[in-house]
């Protein structure tokens, strides 16, 4: 029989239950959504029509029915490539989008996504990659709960005309007071959005979950529809939680099979199975707010002030982040109003942060240090120039920014002007409502940004900046993006000293990109050679110099580039 070789970051992980038997108090369970599936997994685009329950159902049946052709419990990605495109008319290009975002979510070393780059650059068709490809594989029934909360950003036709959603009997979460409500209509960011959302489609998530014969009973009665143990580990993917008191979080499963809840969450040890009906009751009476989504940061969490207020400025600057309470995967920093400021950090608060930018304009700000995920809202005249980012940056409603990153995915919906230098081993996303989009190589670095990246598992190859996927189906491909040309490249240099080994740009610029900068050298070495040639005498290169200077801040004035020089010069009150 043969054997297929898979690599070894991808097999399963069993969970050690030692780590639960620490000292927990019974007074009672809290359990939470996750932040981070809604964060950077569910796609900031409506979803295919084909990923309504209807055909998430079928798809729950169907691969059930074959898993001895690598479909269940892990599900290939030959086998969802061919359910996407054979049976639900996605195009290959979707259907590996919605595959590798979910499987990016996954707990993995950096060495091995750093392996996994390698094996990449090392194909030279794609007939190879898809040879490569062919290997990986994702837990099915975590699979099928990712597809179904892409649902998150749905367009409702009622909502978008009552402005909320329709009333449900189904149990829901109690509305925030205006106090708590968080300024954010962007549902990946609202954690009352992420608790509503699965307090409102629970039965639906459950019944996704439960084995082919269940399914069919569970249409009948869900008094006597069993889960098995696996079933509810997957829903570990959304749900964690812990035991009040405890500071130790754990992920649904682990507390569901904890002894002194087995009544509560209908675990019997005799078949091995959760009782559907006491299971939801269980999950129900047992959710509440995440204790380290960004609500939570925004109402309790730390200020930081990492700039000093710039003369003139009206605006003050808020920044907050819970790295103080919360677990290092769970790091939240939310940034808002910055102003006229140049904002420079790097620091442990970052490592590993979600990070959120909003409302920031005519200001510069530099976060060096290895990010989880960025997104950028509501920004305007702005230069963003970030460590690399694990997962997805993304932009929305933004106008005329510069964004220089090395990241995994770059995602951008409604923005207008923005340019984006960037390293990427996925192609970037272009979403809706884009205008005049431009992509160009990363194009700077700075000490410490090597040792970044591989913390992060990010490499120099392989780099698709320049190959965007469009995902909306507005305009022609061409009409929404452009890659900036040659002769309007420079290179980009961040004005702080750092220690660290990177003295240049990680794996170089490309030919035609370096070929404009030799040239632009040459021009100078020319110009110089013929300044000096010319023979002025000393009033004359004093005239002539008044004259470079005065053309030189004129340029300043009109690029912007004068208001971060003089950012960047420390008040009496910041020295």
């Amino acid at each position: 029989m043969h054997v297929q070789t898979i690599p070894y970051w991808y097999a399963k992980k069993p969970v050690c239950p030692a780590a639960f038997r620490e000292t927990m108090d019974q007074s009672g369970v809290l359990l939470w959504v996750k932040a981070e599936p809604f964060l950077v997994g569910a796609l900031q685009e409506p979803p295919p029509s084909k990923f309504s329950l209807h055909y998430l159902r079928k798809i729950a049946t169907y691969v059930r029915t074959r898993a001895t052709e690598g479909a269940y419990p892990h599900l290939y990605w030959p086998t969802w490539r061919h359910i996407a495109c054979g049976k639900l008319q996605l195009a290959k290009d979707l259907a590996w989008l919605y595959f590798e975002m979910f499987d990016n979510l996954s707990v993995r070393t950096p060495e091995e996504r750093l392996e996994w780059s390698e094996i990449l650059s090392n194909c030279a068709t794609e007939e190879e990659v898809e040879k490569q490809r062919s290997q990986l594989y994702v837990d099915t029934l975590q699979f099928l709960l990712f597809l179904y909360i892409q649902q998150l950003n749905r367009i409702s036709l009622r909502t978008s005309l009552i402005g909320e959603e329709w009333p449900s009997r189904r149990s829901r979460p109690q509305s925030p007071s205006p106090a708590e409500r968080p300024s954010c209509h962007n549902k990946n960011w609202n954690d009352y959005s992420h608790q509503a959302f699965v307090c409102n489609h629970l039965s639906e998530l459950l019944e996704l979950l439960l084995d082919p014969e269940q399914l069919t009973a569970s249409f009948h009665s869900t008094h006597s529809s069993l889960l098995s143990r696996d079933a509810v580990t997957a829903l570990s993917f959304l749900i964690e939680g812990t035991v009040s008191r405890a500071k130790k979080v754990y992920p649904l499963h682990q507390l569901a099979l904890w002894q002194p809840l087995h009544v509560a969450s209908g675990f019997s040890k005799s078949s091995k199975t959760f009782s559907l009906y006491k299971l939801e009751a269980w999950l129900r009476a047992s959710l509440t707010t995440n204790p380290f989504g960004p609500s939570a940061c925004l109402k309790s969490g730390k200020k930081l002030a990492w700039a000093h207020q710039v003369e003139g400025s009206t605006k003050r600057a808020k920044i907050a982040c819970n790295a103080h309470m919360a677990p290092r995967l769970h790091r939240i920093v939310v940034m808002s109003q910055v102003y006229k400021q140049t904002l420079a950090k790097s620091s442990e608060t970052l490592v590993g942060a979600h990070v959120r930018a909003h409302r920031c304009s005519e200001s510069f700000i530099y976060l060096l240090s290895p990010l989880r995920s960025m997104t950028i809202e509501k920004c305007r005249n702005s230069t963003f120039v970030l460590g690399p980012v694990e997962t997805t940056l993304h932009l929305h409603d933004c106008e005329n920014l510069k964004v220089i990153a090395v990241c995994h995915r770059l995602s951008i919906s409604s923005t207008t002007s923005c340019t984006f230098h960037i390293m990427t081993p996925s192609r970037p996303l272009i979403l809706s409502g884009n205008q005049t989009v431009t992509f160009a190589p990363f194009h700077t670095h700075y000490p410490m940004l090597e040792d970044h990246m591989a913390r992060t598992g990010l490499a120099t190859v392989p780099n698709y900046w320049d190959n965007p996927m469009v995902v909306c189906k507005e305009g022609s491909v061409t009409s929404l993006f452009r890659l900036l040309p040659p002769s309007e490249f420079y290179i980009f240099v961040i004005p702080f000293e750092m220690e660290g080994d990177t003295a240049e740009i990680p794996g170089g610029l490309p030919s035609a990109y370096q070929k404009a900068l030799a040239q632009r050298e040459e021009s100078i070495h020319i110009w110089q050679k013929t300044v000096k040639e010319a023979r002025l005498t000393k009033e004359q290169r004093k005239q002539f110099q008044a004259l470079v200077e005065n053309k030189f801040y004129e340029w300043l004035v009109s690029t912007g580039h004068r208001q971060q020089l003089d950012s960047l010069v420390p008040t009496p009150a910041a020295s």
